[in-house]
């Protein structure tokens, strides 16, 4: 259908954040992605994050279960999925409680006052109803009986149960959200065509719900007019919404493009790292082998044999996950294989808080193996670079032989954002340490001068048969060799190895003041939120502050020093206790890291490091 005619033209907004909250079987995260997906195709710029519970399906109206999905779509540069919201979308009273604090004052609220029962009031832990004690008069309440409303809708639709009338309310809140915002309804009609394609009531049922939410936002007088956000300015291309996931699955696909090797997934699921395994078992036409294993340290052993094989060999894991795969990323190392390690990282520790986000696995993945066990570590910073960093991690694996782990977080993971999509061609080349064939005096840990890689021998190599194990290495054989020298001297090539990546990676480049009075140090998931900050306070006339994001965590790019100290100050940012900082304090005494930190399982708030940032500037 054609967006409704309307009397008055709607009132132009540079951006807005919705948040979408209700029980888990209240089909927010769909609600959610549909609107994302709308205004993406509309020229928005967009960025997303979804907030489920733990339980897969936790006690209906409990304060626990409440399932979310916020999205900020603009004319202008989104680099978080903001603060504050515009308008909250509560489909039943532990929505509204849990999420009220987020609303800006004299903005709007749309409630299903069908779900505000004397029960479900009572297990939000409510003693009067909000819709009538007053606590709202600060704002904009719209009052819907949308489930009734999805009833009396659905009433001739033939072949439904009651169950399915009642889950497709969400539908009527959209169709409601997307009149309010000048959004077309076809691209979600279409998806409904796709998903219930098999099954026509289901097709007939969304859409009659999308289209009565529609129209009967139209005739609220609570809503006196529409509201439109412009396309954004964005580099030309052709774009498409990514989640960090799915960015990384397909980063480690254009990876063995590059290189010319089959692609070997090991893998356990675990939340929230599984959607790399799902992805990865989509695309079987590209040489992927998937292999779900039955825990954890099957999952990196079997990987160890796909990299000893001569495969791009990866992993996926969180938090818990990391720590059972310890002892064999260490055999990697020890072995100098090329295998990169995923880690998105969740709050903990042990199951912690698995839905949540949090940067707390940083000290696991740089030491959280026995012995001397240098890796290369670095991190991903946005759901797109997801996608570059995976390339680049499987890129540092195969050409200095050696493992890499790849921190992303439960944040970026399942938070989607626009991605320009990338030819194979516009990426960097891949080498390889793989030798064809022996040649005279060849060892197995002959190495690259300037690397220091081992070359890689291929099994069933006429003329390359040679040994692998946990035991230490003979320097040049590879033999089992307890010489104490040789054990030092190994020690100390597989570090130096680590270190010389140092001449392969990018300088770290500052954003807004190049020098100044404050420098921001962060990492991982936190650049949408630190660079909005900046950008914020920059746009305000505090030019003397500026920020580095660190991805490339051990070793730490080569200017690293020199640009710290530029500033006067120094604070590091982080989801955690500060596990950063005290990496640069170890590498840079006699600088002063300020720190500032929060370990509550969401990102950080623009409003909260403003206030934090110009605390230091005075």
């Amino acid at each position: 259908m054609d967006t409704i005619i309307k009397d008055k033209q709607p009132e132009v907004l540079q951006a807005v954040v919705i948040r979408f909250v209700g029980d888990s079987g209240d089909g927010m995260q769909l609600t959610g992605t549909q609107f994302t997906d709308t205004s993406a195709m509309f020229g928005n710029d967009v960025a997303t994050f979804p907030n489920y519970p733990s339980e897969i399906r936790a006690p209906k109206g409990s304060l626990y279960g409440v399932s979310g999905f916020q999205v900020h779509i603009g004319s202008v540069e989104i680099s978080t999925p903001g603060d504050s919201v515009d308008l909250l979308v509560a489909m039943n009273p532990a929505g509204l409680k849990t999420n009220l604090m987020s609303v800006k004052p004299g903005h709007t609220i749309i409630v299903d006052t069908d779900s505000f029962t004397k029960k479900n009031l009572e297990k939000a832990l409510y003693e009067t109803n909000p819709l009538e004690d007053g606590s709202l008069e600060n704002y904009r309440v719209i009052e819907v009986a949308i489930t009734s409303l999805t009833k009396e809708t659905l009433k001739d639709v033939e072949g439904l149960e009651n169950k399915s009338i009642t889950r497709s309310k969400n539908m009527f809140a959209l169709g409601m959200v997307y009149w309010m915002y000048d959004r077309s309804i076809e691209h979600t009609i279409e998806f409904f065509n796709k998903k219930f394609k098999t099954k026509p009531q289901l097709i007939e049922a969304n859409t009659k719900v999308l289209n009565a939410g529609f129209f009967f936002a139209e005739t609220l007088e609570l809503i006196p007019n529409t509201y439109t956000i412009s396309p954004a300015k964005m580099p030309k291309g052709t774009y498409r919404i990514v989640m960090g996931n799915t960015a990384t699955a397909w980063g480690f696909l254009a990876a063995a493009e590059k290189s010319g090797l089959e692609l070997f997934l090991g893998s356990y699921p675990i939340t929230p790292a599984t959607d790399i395994l799902h992805e990865l078992v989509k695309h079987k036409h590209f040489g992927v082998k998937a292999f779900q294993a039955e825990d954890e340290i099957a999952g990196i052993t079997s990987s160890i044999g796909a990299a000893f094989a001569g495969d791009l060999a990866i992993t996926t894991t969180s938090g818990p996950g990391l720590a059972l795969k310890g002892e064999a990323l260490g055999l990697a190392m020890m072995i100098e294989l090329p295998l990169v390690v995923v880690n998105v990282q969740r709050g903990g520790p042990s199951t912690g808080l698995p839905t949540k986000t949090e940067q707390s696995d940083l000290l696991q993945a740089m030491y959280g193996r026995n012995g001397e066990s240098p890796v290369i570590v670095i991190a991903a910073s946005t759901p797109a670079n997801c996608f570059d960093y995976s390339f680049m991690a499987a890129k540092l694996a195969l050409e200095h032989m050696t493992p890499v782990v790849l921190l992303t977080d439960g944040y970026i993971a399942n938070g989607s954002a626009p991605w320009k999509i990338k030819t194979v061609s516009e990426m960097p080349e891949i080498s390889n340490c793989i030798i064809k064939e022996a040649t005279e005096n060849w060892h197995p840990y002959d190495r690259d001068k300037d690397s220091l890689a081992r070359n890689w021998a291929i099994p069933g190599s006429p003329g390359l048969e040679h040994r692998v194990g946990g035991l230490e290495k003979d320097r040049v054989t590879g033999n089992v060799s307890y010489v104490p020298d040789n054990h030092e001297y190994m020690t100390k090539i597989r570090a130096e190895k680590v270190k010389r990546v140092a001449n392969y990676i990018p300088d770290i480049e500052p954003e807004f003041a190049k020098k100044g009075d404050l420098l921001v140090i962060g990492w991982g998931g936190t650049y949408g939120s630190l660079h909005s900050a900046v950008k914020e306070m920059n746009d305000d006339g505090y030019d003397n502050i500026g920020l580095a994001h660190v991805n490339y965590i051990n070793p730490l790019p080569k200017n690293t020093e020199e640009l710290i100290k530029g500033y006067k100050k120094v604070i590091v940012c982080e989801l955690n206790n500060g596990q950063f900082a005290n990496v640069l304090r170890m590498n840079f005494s006699g600088i002063e890291f300020l720190q500032h930190n929060k370990v509550q399982g969401l990102p950080f708030g623009n409003t909260e490091l403003i206030e934090k940032f110009k605390k230091y500037l005075s």
